[in-house]
């Protein structure tokens, strides 16, 4: 069967990469604004009978690009694709993945309830930062994790004496794949998270004298990390400082903070739109990986 990527405006250079990986067309479609600020969408070449490849990502503002992806998926399917498959790079809202006092809702699942109502054949996800967010859509999921790939490209540039540091306790399993993978010492970052702060009460692990490599699956304000840096030094872990986490969002003071906590090297993929940083940073592209998932078998469900 025939396939064509299709993606909006916002992930146009991402659209690209992969279209070029899978050696396929691409349609980028026309997102118009009306003067009330309503989309509206309309895909420019034919996806008759196609089997569709739909590219976006929840970035901020994560509401329009959830309307935006709807749209998107709603013209596919009025224009009589064959099927449509979702690649979804980063989802929000992911964090808010359990429910801690009555009254409040579950983020995570009502915004994968959303995507799915959209009527994908299969979804194919990066990372999705918890074990709970693989029941939450209504539709195939195949899940990814990166966390091997980005580890891939910092072996060689990380010091012989390092240790791989999980920055919370939620995120140890994460960080012992890389560390297993890389034949690395594993740490963890025992720490609450207060009203406005991050608070960490120890450090479980030796890490004296090793340089630490924090393995997280996003930084978004870069609180985590700062905190984790912190500690690890004061329990006597020495420079470099590199982190690894798919997601960079690096909202509000994050690359301030980054840089305060003597961070020398951050490695990241491309789920979200990438920028210049005020120190080296490695960036992983999704598309070649992406691309090999795509090729394989997949146990579409019966019509």
């Amino acid at each position: 069967m025939a396939r064509i990527v299709v993606c909006g405006p916002e992930m146009a250079q991402f659209g690209a990469a992969l279209a070029r990986e899978l050696d396929e067309s691409l349609c980028q479609a026309m997102v118009e604004r009306f003067p009330d600020g309503e989309m509206h969408v309309i895909l420019p070449e034919r996806v008759t009978d196609l089997d569709v490849t739909l590219v976006q990502s929840l970035l901020s503002p994560a509401g329009e690009r959830l309307v935006e992806l709807s749209l998107l998926a709603d013209a596919c399917r009025r224009a009589r694709a064959a099927r449509v498959t979702l690649f979804l790079p980063y989802l929000a809202y992911a964090r808010q993945d359990r429910c801690t006092r009555r009254g409040e809702a579950l983020g995570g699942e009502v915004v994968a309830g959303l995507v799915s109502l959209a009527g994908f054949d299969r979804i194919v996800a990066v990372d999705l930062h918890s074990d709970a967010a693989l029941g939450w859509f209504r539709a195939p999921l195949q899940h990814l994790s990166v966390g091997p790939d980005l580890a891939e490209a910092v072996r060689s540039s990380l010091p012989a004496s390092s240790v791989v540091v999980s920055p919370d306790l939620g995120g140890a399993k994460r960080a012992e794949r890389v560390a297993k993978l890389l034949g690395k010492p594993l740490a963890i970052v025992h720490k609450t998270r207060g009203e406005r702060e991050v608070i960490v009460h120890r450090v479980l692990g030796d890490v004296r004298g090793q340089a630490p490599l924090v393995v997280d699956d996003m930084i978004s304000t870069g609180g985590t990390i700062a905190a984790a840096a912190d500690a690890l030094r004061q329990a006597g872990c020495v420079p470099p400082l590199t982190v690894l986490a798919t997601h960079a969002l690096l909202v509000g003071d994050a690359i301030d903070r980054l840089r305060a906590a003597q961070v020398a090297c951050l490695v990241h993929s491309d789920s979200l739109p990438t920028r210049e940083l005020p120190f080296p940073n490695v960036v992983v592209p999704l598309a070649p990986i992406v691309a090999s998932a795509l090729r394989e078998e997949f146990p579409w469900n019966p019509k």
